[in-house]
């Protein structure tokens, strides 16, 4: 059938040069995919791929720069001035061993019987942008309309080939706003454990992209409801019906809350956040359900810092680097503090202001504080201090260094640490303003 179809500008013409090409070497070549099912929704995408009837020998003897990143799986990278695309054989039915991987990769020239080895019906739509056809030999132009996640041909066979394909199903039907097949569903909770076999860094990809899309708090509700989340994320699974006061908490649960949160922190960002402040929120009360305690009222003393040492095995699970899993754990360790703003010293509170990344601390507080009580008394207190400091004022320059104590006469050892942290309060405090100062108060209260 012929459709308009609209893609991103910056994409489309490289893109339709690609197939072009092809085309005039004698090979069929159609966008497919994902960008076809945004274009039929009306949403912008920033990838277009390419499927063809050329073997990845030929899509590199077409163009002068590609890169042959799978190359054994009939994938080539296509490179036109600082754009990327994937151009993709068509390819056979295979057995995937391992549940991630076919065995081995037999290509064809059917564009049909490569759509019917994809996924879900949503994303098994090719686009000829020459001739303006659309083909689409799988349904699912009809399960766009209907908002349907269905995988094309039998759902336990489509996810018994990629068992990454359970998660992908729940991120489409949570990022789309789709119902997801009562059949996929179904096939699922079937098959919810054998999610074990795919690596920790694929898992943690699919969730980064749950968290940080539309509709982040139904995408988790969906994960545990599927069986999935108590298989890769065990600690958040538990979370379910953990009760919480309700003077702080009448929203529910620790699940529930959790869920809100999400959704919070993407409206209130324009879902414009990094992937470390989303887990952060996905994980900030993961300490709660192993130091739940009753005693004049529900506690969790201290969960701060056991969610905080939680998160860091967690994030090295799903494979997050090193820098990563220390910001996430910061966020987590730090998210109890904004109680205790109002009765800070002045150089407390500058340094919990200076902490770094403090603007994503202050996201998940406000998104935290709007998935409970909805009280922001501190979060508009920090905002009113912010202004009033100035950023100088808040982390100023140093007023003395390591040096200066040497050339004063000090050896260097614990005390430094002492006497520069000590400096640094009453600077913060502005009770000393001047180098001139602070070495003479170091010299008075300091003995060498």
């Amino acid at each position: 059938m012929k459709r308009e179809l609209d893609f991103e500008k910056k994409n489309f013409a490289g893109a339709l040069e690609i197939v072009k090409t092809l085309g005039e070497r004698g090979y069929e070549a159609s966008f497919v995919g994902g960008c076809v099912r945004d274009a039929l929704l009306g949403v912008e995408c920033d990838e277009i791929d390419i499927a063809t009837s050329a073997t990845p020998e030929q899509v590199q003897q077409a163009f002068s720069k590609t890169v042959a990143v799978g190359k054994s799986f009939g994938v080539v990278l296509v490179i036109k001035g600082d754009m990327k695309f994937e151009v993709a054989t068509f390819r056979k039915e295979s057995s995937y061993g391992d549940g991630r991987h076919p065995e081995h990769v037999d290509y064809t020239k059917s564009a049909e019987e490569d759509v019917r080895r994809r996924d879900f019906t949503i994303n098994g739509m090719l686009y000829d942008p020459v001739s303006g056809e659309l083909y689409d030999y799988v349904g699912g132009i009809g399960d766009l309309e209907r908002r349907l996640v269905r995988t094309i041909g039998d759902p336990e066979e489509r996810f018994g080939e990629d068992r990454l394909r359970m998660i992908r199903a729940v991120r489409f039907a949570s990022c789309l706003d789709f119902e997801l097949d009562g059949e996929a569903l179904s096939a699922i909770r079937n098959e919810a454990a054998a999610i074990s076999v795919v690596s920790g860094e694929r898992i943690r990809e699919e969730l980064v992209k749950i968290l940080t899309r539309r509709n982040p708090g139904n995408g988790l509700r969906l994960l545990s409801s599927s069986g999935l989340l108590e298989h890769f994320l065990p600690e958040v699974e538990c979370m379910h019906g953990v009760r919480q006061p309700p003077q702080f908490h009448p929203e529910g649960d620790v699940f529930e809350h959790t869920c809100l949160i999400m959704d919070m922190l993407y409206g209130n960002t324009d879902g414009l956040y990094s992937e470390e402040l989303a887990v952060a929120a996905l994980l900030h009360d993961v300490g709660k359900p192993p130091t739940y305690s009753e005693s004049d009222r529900i506690r969790f003393n201290g969960h701060d810092r056991v969610g905080a040492k939680m998160s860091e095995g967690i994030c090295r699970r799903l494979r997050f680097s090193k820098k990563q899993i220390k910001r996430i754990s910061k966020l987590i360790l730090e998210h109890l503090k904004f109680k205790d703003v109002f009765n800070m010293r002045e150089s407390t509170l500058k340094r919990f202001l200076s902490l770094p990344y403090f603007e994503e601390h202050m996201q998940m507080h406000l998104a935290d504080c709007m998935a409970s009580h909805g009280l922001t008394d501190a979060y508009d207190f920090i905002r009113e201090k912010m202004e009033e400091y100035g950023r100088e004022e808040i982390k100023p320059p140093p007023l003395l260094s390591g040096q200066d104590l040497i050339d004063l006469g000090y050896s260097p050892g614990p005390v430094f640490s002492k006497i520069l942290g000590r400096v640094e309060e009453l600077q913060l405090e502005n009770r000393l303003v001047s180098k001139e100062e602070a070495l003479d108060f170091v010299l008075k209260n300091y003995p060498k």
